[in-house]
């Protein structure tokens, strides 16, 4: 009842913050002076609820933005979980261990990936992040060249596909009227060290066009033992105009990464030795290297007044080599896959969307439909890691297997204001995922493990907004959720058998209702929602690495979102933002307590909380601005206990943390300068950051770095 109680104050805030904006008995009526100009100025222009620009209040779906002040402002902009933080809902944890990436989830969804990220939708640039069956990556990212994050939730992200959270988009920043040349560098605690370097340019006589070089390394030793990594990233973006208000974007990068993997800890060495590393991690030298590479284009073409077309087009290669930590009697099991794996995998995909926008009833009206293909192949192989008595080596092949997965998607999305303060936004998504295996690995003591499986479902999304006043509107909408298992989740069987797990696909419906609204000194938005799966894919059992997976029966997740942003003064400026998330079981379900499955299984009863998810999160920042060319920064961010497996056995605490961040612009030199100085965890409070559920063995819990600090300076170049 208590988290409802605070449901129900969101709510009143909420209202509360709708009513100092819209006294009442007022008439709508359009902002003068002072308040035109802040309203003009805090407003949001966003693309991805509607797939055309539109003002955020305007949008009946919850969308947040965070722009490119609030990216690089104090901070380095190595991850996503650095600004991510600030829009309720979204749950961002750096793992500290490079070789396993962020966890990202938003309103619950996602939480149980072990690497990599699921349930959510990623872009850059309008180019896909994440593969026909689900599974993202956004170590790639080249934050030092954004512009911008959207970060959509709710029912409006399954017009993007196979998701069920929700879509996150980074748009690089534009081209800048002179060329500018800048270098800069980091460096932080535990070994943290950072060198980049960009070249942004106009195109000569282009309108608004160029080329945007960006190109960095960073190298750590690790807060944890065996965590020591080095990523090198350089992206190329090029933007121009053409034809007949025709513009296009082309996208290049590329990205190394070479990451020992600590694994987890448990809950006695999380309380003990924090820095240290599973006994498993150093035997067996688990350990990960990734090679990416990715190119993608993405076209707009106005055809006549009514009329447009756009074109995206990508594809990529991605080439990975992973040491596990499985015990040597299991990967001299016929039937196992060894304990390293070799994935060279091939992706690439089109969209091709067309746009009219007319009148409907002398109301402005549009529609957008378009048809979507993406594909990725991969070759497969697993070996035994060891050989003798020396572990993390490759040894005899135990695996080999060609997967392929493809989508095939067709879409229709309507706009229409049928009414000066009304908008109507309704969605239809037909997908169809098909996945392909073809085991080249057969033996006496392993059969043909090659299969088939296909999924299949339509998605429709309906919203609607009213215009309360030019300045707040309120919102609501509804719709179906649509989530494959990856080939990550079909790669292991509970039996203990390879070959393709028969899962299921998630189905889930969403709704939400919502308030938005902006004044002189003040930007805030709330949200309550409902979301209701059925087949979810939960982790049973995490072993050394390797995840088995199984579809649960219902599950629901409720809960609240606030954010609010203004002014106390010119000099003081603030932001916040707080999630209440309910997320539950709704039916009984079993999960494994020793491999194969099926051999002491665990009951998980009903009304069980659905592990990996804080109840309560939030987030708040007070920005002290002297003069034009300083900033001090002082931040907090606060996260319930999280329960790390399905039976509720174990959790890691609760914990709030702050940081205290200050930095500078000046000219120097005929250069302009940016410095920075952060500290981290100010109060050195020892806390668990992210937790792998269900581990089989109880290593739980990845310990969060104590107090740390980072330095950082950027100079730049303009030439004329």
């Amino acid at each position: 009842m208590g988290d409802w109680c605070l449901l129900g104050w969101a709510g009143r805030a909420a209202w509360t913050c709708l009513a100092l904006a819209v006294p009442c008995g007022a008439p709508a009526a359009p902002p003068t002076g002072a308040d035109a100009a802040a309203a003009a100025e805090l407003g949001r222009v966003v693309v991805t609820a509607t797939r055309q620009p539109d003002d955020a209040l305007l949008v009946p779906a919850a969308i947040d933005v965070v722009d490119a002040a609030e990216l690089h402002r104090a901070q380095p902009g190595l991850s996503l979980s650095e600004s991510l933080q600030r829009v309720p809902g979204v749950v961002a944890r750096d793992r500290q261990n490079e070789a396993q990436g962020l966890q990202v989830s938003i309103r619950g969804f996602g939480a149980r990936s072990t690497f990599g990220i699921r349930g959510v939708r990623l872009y850059s640039d309008g180019i896909p992040a994440t593969m026909p069956d689900g599974q993202g990556q956004v170590s790639h990212f080249m934050l030092e060249s954004a512009g911008r994050i959207e970060v959509l939730r709710g029912p409006f992200s399954a017009l993007y596909g196979n998701s069920s959270g929700g879509v996150i988009s980074v748009f690089s920043t534009d081209p800048p009227a002179l060329p500018e040349f800048s270098v800069g560098m980091d460096a932080g605690s535990d070994g943290l060290h950072r060198g980049l370097v960009s070249w942004h340019a106009p195109w000569p006589g282009d309108r608004g066009g160029g080329v945007l070089v960006d190109m960095d390394q960073v190298d750590g030793s690790g807060f944890r033992d065996h965590s020591r990594s080095r990523q090198a990233t350089g992206q190329a973006v090029l933007k121009g105009a053409f034809g007949n208000d025709g513009h296009y974007t082309v996208l290049l990068n590329s990205h190394d990464l070479r990451a020992d993997d600590p694994q987890g800890l448990t809950g006695a060495q999380s309380r003990g030795d924090r820095r240290a590393a599973s006994k498993g991690a150093l035997d067996f030298d688990t350990r990960k290297t990734v090679h990416q590479d990715q190119a993608g284009l993405h076209v707009e073409q106005p055809l006549s007044a009514h009329h447009a077309l756009s074109l995206t087009a990508y594809g990529g290669t991605r080439d990975t080599t992973q040491m596990l930590s499985i015990p040597v009697f299991v990967q001299t099991d016929p039937l196992q896959g060894g304990g390293a794996i070799e994935l060279d995998r091939q992706y690439g995909g089109a969209d091709l969307r067309w746009r009219w926008s007319t009148q409907l009833l002398e109301r402005p009206f549009s529609l957008a439909a378009g048809v979507e293909y993406s594909v990725s192949g991969e070759r497969r192989r697993g070996y035994e890691n060891f050989v003798g008595q020396r572990l993390g080596v490759f040894g005899a092949l135990r695996r080999d297997e060609d997967n392929r997965v493809d989508g095939r998607d067709a879409y229709v999305q309507a706009d229409w204001q049928p009414a000066e303060r009304w908008r109507i936004n309704l969605g239809l998504r037909h997908s169809q995922v098909r996945f392909a295996s073809d085991d080249d690995y057969v033996t006496a003591d392993n059969p043909d493990d090659s299969g088939r499986l296909q999924y299949s479902r339509s998605s429709p999304v309906a919203g609607v907004l009213f215009r309360l006043t030019p300045t707040a509107s309120v919102y609501a909408n509804a719709g179906a959720g649509f989530e494959t298992p990856t080939f990550s989740e079909l790669a292991y069987r509970a039996d203990g058998a390879s070959g393709l797990n028969d899962l299921r696909a998630a189905r889930s419906r969403n709704a939400e209702v919502g308030v938005r609204g902006r004044g002189a000194r003040l930007e805030y938005s709330a949200a309550l929602f409902d979301s209701r799966t059925r087949g979810e894919l939960v982790a049973v059992a995490n072993r050394g690495g390797r995840s088995i997976y199984a579809n649960a029966g219902i599950t629901r997740r409720r809960g609240a979102e606030l954010s609010l942003s203004g002014t106390f003064s010119p000099q003081w400026r603030y932001a916040a933002a707080y999630t209440l998330l309910d997320a539950r079981y709704g039916s009984d379900f079993t999960t494994c307590a020793a491999m194969p499955c099926g051999d002491g299984d665990v009951l998980i009863e009903d009304g069980h909380r659905i592990p990996g998810l804080s109840r309560h999160a939030a987030w708040a920042e007070l920005r002290r601005s002297i003069g034009a060319d300083t900033d001090l920064v002082l931040d907090g961010r606060f996260a319930d206990r999280v329960y790390v497996d399905d039976g509720s056995d174990e959790s890691a605490p609760a914990y709030a943390v702050f940081g205290l961040a200050a930095e500078r612009r000046f000219e120097a030199f005929g250069l302009q300068w940016r410095g920075y100085a952060r500290i981290d965890n100010l109060f050195d409070r020892a806390y668990v950051g992210s937790v792998i559920v269900n581990d089989g063995n109880g290593r739980y819990y990845e310990p969060a770095p104590r107090r740390g600090w980072v330095l950082g300076v950027r100079a730049r170049k303009a030439f004329d």
